[in-house]
């Protein structure tokens, strides 16, 4: 019989957040137990999103943070004004 995991330790074991392993859920790409108030999965389930890509996909025609880009790619913040409105102390 399969071990039963949690959301948080089948997270830990693919790498990724445990709200994510809930979306995967959610969106039915996960197959999970309903227990009480939580979920668990079972471990051979894990290989069905093991090869997951994670993050969010790149933009087309982002600027690479690498500097192969010629476009700048980081701005530089402007100190902010301390104003203070009429009738106020400081």
């Amino acid at each position: 019989m399969d071990e039963l995991l949690t959301t948080q330790q089948a997270a830990e074991r693919l790498g990724i957040t445990d709200g994510r392993v809930r979306q995967l859920i959610l969106e039915g790409r996960l197959p999970s137990i309903k227990f009480g108030r939580s979920n668990v999965i079972r471990t051979a389930d894990l290989a069905l999103v093991e090869g997951i890509k994670r993050g969010r996909p790149k933009k087309e025609g982002a600027v690479v943070a690498n500097g192969s880009n010629s476009a700048k790619t980081a701005t530089t913040a402007k100190p902010i004004k301390n104003v203070a409105k009429k009738g106020s102390k400081q």
